[in-house]
């Protein structure tokens, strides 16, 4: 592998200006198909094979007037007592027959007639049913929507269009620019010279602009989770810019040997480009492993970060090299290259080997300094390794406590952003009716006559209303044929409350068979709740997958048992206190206003297996580019412990860089608005942190410290029985052993 990556980043900068090209092509080609083919995202998550989504599915077949989106618009009136006043009633008829002419509605209900109004007189909630779903409403009709009540807000009245039907996708801006903007200082503070910090983010924005590019192309043809596309922007440029700054830091390491910019670029990509294509498919394993969970909108948006991922490998190992070539020796910092020439032109001559020549000298010095932070952290954790690993395993611990609170829910509109409309509705909802009004759960009774379900019907309604946890039950709506009905049930708890989850349960196990119907409960809040249970058991099925992974890996790149374990150890520890944090700061609230969050609530649903799939592949990322080098310097003859030295001296500055760069993108996400967006950047950011610094800048080497020579330890049977990877490039050095060319 590394041979053949070593011939691809040679043969990338002698035909740079072509590679550039190329991916020009390709960038305003898939931009071009994105502008003309994209297709809209959805907001809304199917679970087949879940009783929520064989009621909705039923009632696009039998009952299609039921099936489309819902509107709920909240009214306020003044004064206590006005909604009971004639002038009163006007003003709130006029609103209900407003919202039943706007377009793509099929009817608004009367609050009268609903018996929607409160005691007091003040608060009135009018239904309103759009003839399509959520995804399907167009911005014209929801923009109309939202209108509503023009009139009568100039009179004083509060008006709150709200439902379903204000679901959107995300919106990125400008907030996210200063996790790039973080990302480019650190690369600048990094590498000292602006043209190679300019390159590698050059280099990750292309990788990034052409995955993103490639996934709103498919779009049109692909149905697309609204947080699909956020997700893959998130990892595409994280992973961008760190697999750049991996080849662009060792290219900088061979320059400063005295190699040719030639050769460095083929040696850089054969051995850290070989890392860099470990590393990226471990990401792309776990993040297209989300498919064996069986959850179709997480299997797309497991594919398309797993997509721009790809695309971010193939760019660092092909691009970058050509932008390598282009920058020639000005990817050093300045005052290395004048050293280079003032030693060029005391020999008097002006050739490139003479010039690499005069460099190595104050460079070979620079790299036997074992003065710097990287090699004095490392005596430290190594010395001290037995109170480390203490210390290391006790913080993770405590964090990770509030984990086992930890509960999932579907977003819902009282977690949108203070101020959006859906927010204002849903506050105005609770103000005067309570929590449950804002969850409403949908009974489906159907049969194949008219008279089993007409029978059915007060059955079920009985049996609903003796339930506990039941606000009330709406009258029945039947379609057409007579043979489906809906009822309507309001829990006393909120969407996301567990009270309301037990309900669910205590609804479905009262009214499971009642006489010759079929009785399923639906809803937006008991869709929410089956996408959540069935997340919450494929959880531990993927973990293990995950670990069982990552311990295969790792085993056929450091020829080792005890390494990948040990491995596979570190990451369950970073994915404990993640979820300990991410649960205390978004579920609990502590700290809450310092990510700009007003409402704790549950956790999103997907976020922990979304979360151990990513951080599986950044981990085994911090894990290669450490360890491999111990395993180099052990295989050339170091004692284990120095070997332990070496890796975190040589390796902490490269790995802080990227750590740094991984947490500013990442980072960049918690200012958006939206809750979702906004904790799984939180989370992506704390689990990178937690890995790079506490598990694998400390507890990893103290780890290896420990273990000695027996980190090392592999039977002959099984060695003989792995593949060599060679992601180390032994293969490569004995290549050019035999084959030398001109340095």
């Amino acid at each position: 592998m590394a041979t053949l990556l070593y011939r691809l980043g040679r043969a990338s900068l002698h035909r740079r200006r072509l590679v550039v090209a190329v991916w020009l092509v390709v960038l305003v080609g898939l931009g071009i198909a994105a502008a003309t083919l994209k297709g809209p995202t959805a907001s809304n998550f199917t679970m087949p094979g879940t009783e929520s989504q064989q009621a909705l599915d039923l009632l696009a077949d039998r009952f299609p007037a039921a099936s489309g989106a819902t509107g709920t618009i909240a009214v306020k009136a003044p004064a206590d007592g006005q909604l009971t006043t004639p002038e009163g009633q006007t003003v709130v008829k006029g609103i209900v027959q407003e919202a039943g002419t706007l377009p793509g509605v099929v009817a608004a209900v009367d609050p009268y007639q609903a018996q929607a109004v409160t005691p007091n007189g003040r608060y009135a909630l009018i239904q309103v049913q759009f003839a399509t779903g959520a995804d399907e409403v167009t911005d014209d009709q929801r923009d109309a929507y939202e209108k509503v009540g023009a009139q009568a807000e100039a009179q004083g009245w509060q008006v709150a269009p709200g439902g379903e039907v204000l679901n959107s996708e995300p919106e990125v801006g400008s907030t996210e620019a200063l996790g790039v903007l973080v990302a480019a200082i650190v690369l600048v503070i990094t590498f000292g010279s602006l043209v190679a910090a300019g390159m590698t983010m050059l280099n990750a924005l292309i990788g990034v602009g052409v995955g993103m590019a490639g996934l709103f192309a498919l779009s049109g043809a692909v149905e697309l989770t609204s947080t699909a596309p956020i997700l893959a922007l998130m990892l595409g440029l994280a992973v961008g810019i760190d697999y750049s700054l991996f080849i662009t830091s060792r290219h900088r390491q061979y320059l400063l040997d005295g190699l040719t910019p030639e050769e460095a670029v083929g040696r850089a990509v054969g051995t850290a480009g070989s890392a860099v294509l470990f590393a990226g498919a471990t990401v792309v394993i776990a993040l297209a492993g989300l498919a064996v969970v069986g959850i179709p909108f997480l299997t797309v948006m497991g594919l398309a970060a797993a997509g721009t991922v790809t695309v971010a490998v193939l760019v660092a190992i092909t691009l970058a090299p050509a932008l390598l070539g282009f920058a020639g020796r000005k990817a050093l910092p300045r005052k290395l290259r004048r050293a280079d020439a003032t030693s060029a032109a005391g020999s008097g001559s002006t050739t490139d080997a003479a010039a690499d020549a005069a460099e190595a000298a104050p460079v070979a010095h620079a790299a036997e300094d074992r003065s710097n932070f990287g090699f004095r952290w490392a005596h430290w954790v190594t010395r001290l390794r037995i109170p480390v690993i203490l210390v290391g395993l006790l913080g993770l611990g405590l964090l990770a406590l509030p984990a086992q609170d930890m509960r999932l829910a579907l977003s819902d509109a009282s977690t949108a952003p203070v101020g959006t409309p859906a927010r204002t509705s849903a506050d105005l909802i609770r103000e005067g009716f309570g929590p449950g009004f804002t969850g409403r759960l949908a009974v489906v009774v159907t049969s194949d006559s008219p008279q089993d379900t007409s029978a059915a019907v007060p059955q079920v309604t009985a049996l609903i209303q003796r339930t506990e946890g039941v606000l009330t039950v709406t009258p029945p709506q039947l379609d057409p044929s007579g043979r489906t009905a809906l009822i309507g049930v309001i829990p006393k708890s909120g969407p996301t409350d567990a009270a309301t989850e037990t309900l669910v349960h205590d609804i479905r196990d009262r009214v499971g068979s009642v006489g010759n119907a079929e009785v399923l409960l639906t809803g937006v809040t008991a869709i929410g709740i089956d996408v959540s249970e069935k997340l919450s058991d494929a959880m531990p099925v993927y973990l293990l997958l995950v670990v069982g992974l990552s311990i295969l890996l790792l085993m056929l790149v450091f020829r080792s048992i005890l390494v990948p374990v040990k491995a596979a150890l570190g990451f369950l520890l970073t994915v404990a206190a993640t979820f300990g944090i991410t649960v205390a700061v978004f579920q609990q609230g502590h700290l809450a206003s310092l990510v700009g969050l007003d409402s704790p609530a549950p956790l999103i649903s997907f976020l922990p297996i979304l979360l151990i799939g990513i951080l599986f592949g950044l981990a085994m990322d911090y894990e290669v580019f450490l360890v491999s080098r111990m395993r180099e310097d052990f295989v050339h003859g170091d004692t284990a412990q120095q070997a332990t030295i070496n890796g975190m001296g040589h390796g902490a500055r490269v790995v802080t860089a990227a750590a740094l760069i991984m947490i500013s993108v990442f980072g960049g996400f918690v200012f958006l608005d939206d809750p979702v967006i906004k904790s799984m950047g939180f989370a992506l950011a704390v689990g990178v942190a937690i890995d790079a610094f506490v598990v694998r800048m400390t507890i990893v080497p103290a780890v290896m410290s420990l273990l000695n020579s027996r980190a090392w330890w592999l039977p002959r049977w099984l060695d003989r029985a792995l593949p060599n990877v060679d992601i180390e490039g032994e293969g490569l050095r004995a290549h050019l052993d035999k084959h030398p060319v001109n340095v």
